[in-house]
């Protein structure tokens, strides 16, 4: 699979280097003062937005990523270099999260983005930072500072404008496939889809906007169940979130809320974005069952007819979802 999401590493960033204490000695002047310079920086870990990325499939197979240590101080107050930083570079929507605590520091959301995740050690100061009227000749001098070592996770949440939002087998491969170039695996089997899948939509006069295709949701998935939240943090990252339900569902009504509750139940803060929602393989109903369904369907979300076999309702969709993302 080269769609990676998920990546645990031990992050080390460098040693400062230690002071140095030293005494200036010549041929005229046998006894000087102290000129003992200050310890380099370790170097940093660091993370840059790159938006030509998609995956963290780079990082898959490194474990453990070590920053280089600073160089000691030496005579003539020569300052050691600075260890060189080590740049980590991820596709746009990646979280550094504290793998021990759970804690997050930051996301990544802008291409060219940097963002230290661990600072180096600081160079210890030299014999000569410590002179005084009533100390002219320190012979002592700091070590540097120890760099940071610590497990980090890094998880990717997909950046796109329509996140399809469904019960697996609702088709929204099939969607995505018809009205992008993106060629997911379909089927007629739960699960299909197991990494999220991305397509360019073409509008009208050349414009376009990205689709995202989510693994289905089931009952409990905010519990854990079928794929988990796994991939519901890829919706987080979603303008707009297009609900699909197939025609032959027994009670439309009922599936739709499951999914909003699962929604609800991992992050409240997914029912502030917009909805549309999508009745799909409308091309094996009959022609009046549209007018017997209307008053069964949800009344807080606009709906369209859609069969992507048939390709039925589609530029309506897309103008409605368009409609949507310039209101954004």
């Amino acid at each position: 699979m080269n769609f990676v999401d998920y990546v645990k590493i031990c992050f080390r960033s460098g040693h400062g280097g230690a002071g140095s204490k030293h005494f200036f000695r010549s041929k005229h002047n046998p006894k000087g003062g102290p000129d003992g310079g200050d310890g380099g920086r370790g170097g940093h870990i660091i993370l840059r937005g790159n938006s030509h990325m998609w995956t963290l499939l780079h990082l898959k197979y490194r474990k453990h990523i070590f920053a280089n240590n600073g160089v000691n101080g030496s005579e003539n107050n020569c300052t050691g270099a600075t260890g060189e930083d080590i740049i980590v570079e991820v596709p746009l929507g990646t979280v550094a999260i504290d793998a021990e605590s759970g804690e997050r520091h930051f996301e990544i959301t802008e291409h060219g983005q940097e963002e230290i995740l661990l600072k180096g050690g600081r160079g210890g100061k030299g014999n000569l930072f410590f002179t005084s009227p009533t100390v002219q000749a320190p012979d002592f001098a700091q070590p540097g500072e120890p760099g940071i070592e610590a497990w980090k996770v890094l998880e990717l949440k997909v950046l796109a404008d329509v996140g399809l939002v469904g019960f697996p087998n609702a088709g929204k491969s099939t969607l995505l496939s018809v009205i992008t170039a993106a060629k997911p695996e379909i089927g007629n089997y739960a699960f299909t889809t197991i990494v999220p899948n991305l397509g360019i939509v073409q509008y009208r006069d050349g414009r376009s906007f990205i689709m995202a295709d989510i693994p289905g949701i089931i009952e409990g998935a905010h519990l854990g169940k079928g794929l988990g939240v796994r991939f519901l943090r890829h919706i987080e990252r979603n303008s707009v979130l297009l609900f699909m339900i197939p025609c032959d569902c027994p009670d439309i009504k009922k599936e739709y809320g499951i999914l909003v509750n699962e929604l609800s139940e991992y992050n409240e803060e997914l029912l502030h974005k917009p909805r549309l929602l999508a009745i799909t393989k409308t091309d094996i109903a009959d022609p009046e069952w549209k007018d017997l369904i209307k008053n069964e369907l949800p009344t807080d979300v606009p709906h369209v007819f859609i069969s992507s076999v048939a390709q039925q309702g589609l530029d309506e969709l897309k103008d409605k979802l368009w409609e949507v993302l310039n209101k954004l």
